[in-house]
């Protein structure tokens, strides 16, 4: 009779928790990336009454009668499926569409979450603003190249930081008469910048020489500018060594490509006003035609741009921050970086939407969203809460009612210890 007084308690006690589990869940059913918990449970020891005996002298064997001493906590398991996406519109707030975790710096070392609802802070770096954590990754380099070999670090957005890029290919269309008259030169002026952002005016002259089969036209570059006394100056650019100097068409108007002669001509100007030099530049010619009519060779399309500021910035599925300057410029900033673990439900709960490492989680494994199994990032949106509050209203109930089972055990037991005393009145 005793043994169903304890059997009852330990079940009160663990329908309890059962329902504190609950009541957590939906406490946090409008938490940021919020993971659910799921409580099991396991039968305590039973006691032997008679042991189990083998079949003998022709009769049949006898199983073991044992009584269970109740019920204990089996594991509070954590639910790592895929919350909802919510649209915020801010686009410093991402989500995780798959598995991973963003790393974050704390105050003894790197922690996990699933909660993107970053910002940025006085020091222009990625940070999560209800803890002040960097949120960490790899930052590019001057070209704009991620080292994901390298050690994590926080991500800067410097806003306000100029950037220019210098011209390194010009694109051409046009024709260069065939019916041109030996000697004549036909010139393209066109701007370009160097390293600086600063333009320099380049001339292009195409000569046609005397060979009428195939059609040839030597190409030789200056640069134009003024001195003091805004005189107009023109120094000439050298080619590459070994670039082409003269491009060719064939009997149908179309230029020839072969081991000397290319649609592609590099010119070397020598800059004067501290920038890399020399510039190395590509003049791409494959489109120009060599037909009857007149001759006029324009460009279409440069890739150098001038000096402009960072004005905003996204960040791509693949983790990818990237910058937009004022002049059109787009250069990758840096890259965040995803935690994958072994077993991401033995990782300790630390409040605040953290997760750290524990002996039974597995170390972490950093890699790039979209890598090895890890999920991809959604820029303007929050993971919601995987609380699903129907289940846990229906665990509610079955809690309560678990609770009250076990309270009528007790009850009943009781009754009966009452009678039993009363046996002698």
């Amino acid at each position: 009779m005793m043994r169903s007084l304890f059997s009852a308690i330990s079940a009160l006690k663990n329908h309890q928790t059962y329902l504190d589990v609950v009541a957590s869940n939906i406490a946090n059913v409008n938490t940021t990336a919020y993971k659910s918990s799921k409580v099991s449970f396991q039968e305590l020891m039973s006691q032997t009454l008679q042991a189990a005996a083998a079949p003998q002298n022709g009769l049949a064997g006898r199983n073991p009668v044992q009584i269970g001493l109740g019920m204990g906590l089996g594991s509070v398991d954590t639910n790592f499926t895929q919350g909802s996406l919510q649209a915020t519109g801010k686009m410093t707030d991402l989500a995780i569409q798959g598995d991973g975790f963003f790393v974050v710096r704390g105050p003894n070392g790197n922690l996990f979450t699933r909660d993107g609802n970053l910002d940025i802070g006085l020091d222009g770096s990625l940070v999560n603003p209800s803890t002040g954590m960097h949120v960490l990754g790899w930052a590019a380099d001057a070209d704009g190249k991620i080292d994901s070999t390298q050690a994590l670090g926080q991500i800067n957005i410097p806003f306000g930081q100029n950037m220019a890029r210098a011209t390194s290919k010009v694109q051409f269309q046009g024709n260069l008469g065939a019916e041109d008259a030996a000697g004549s030169v036909v010139s393209t002026q066109f701007g370009v910048y160097d390293s600086l952002g600063v333009v320099h005016t380049i001339q292009v002259d195409y000569t046609r020489s005397a060979s009428s089969s195939p059609v040839t036209w030597t190409i030789s570059a200056k640069e134009l500018s003024v001195d003091a006394n805004g005189n107009p100056v023109s120094t000439n650019v050298p080619l590459a060594a070994t670039s082409p100097t003269e491009i060719q068409f064939d009997s149908k108007g179309q230029i020839i490509t072969d081991a000397t002669h290319q649609p592609t001509i590099t010119i070397e100007p020598a800059y004067s006003n501290g920038a890399v030099t020399p510039g190395s530049i590509s003049l791409d010619f494959s489109t120009v035609t060599g037909l009857a009519g007149r001759s006029n060779v324009n460009p279409v399309s440069q890739d150098g741009l001038e000096s402009g500021s960072l004005v905003s910035f996204n960040v791509n599925s693949y983790g990818q921050v990237v910058g937009v300057f004022s002049n059109g410029l787009n250069r990758t900033l840096g890259q965040i970086a995803l935690a994958k673990f072994v077993n991401p439900g033995g990782m300790l709960r630390e409040g605040e939407n953290l997760y750290a490492v524990s002996t039974n989680s597995g170390t972490p494994q950093f890699a790039a969203p979209g890598q090895d199994g890890r999920g991809l990032i959604s820029s303007g949106y929050l993971e919601m809460s995987n609380v699903d509050l129907a289940q846990q209203f229906t665990n509610m109930i079955v809690a309560q009612r678990g609770f009250q089972a076990n309270s009528r055990v007790i009850t009943t037991s009781d009754e009966l210890l009452n009678e039993l005393v009363n046996l002698k009145r």
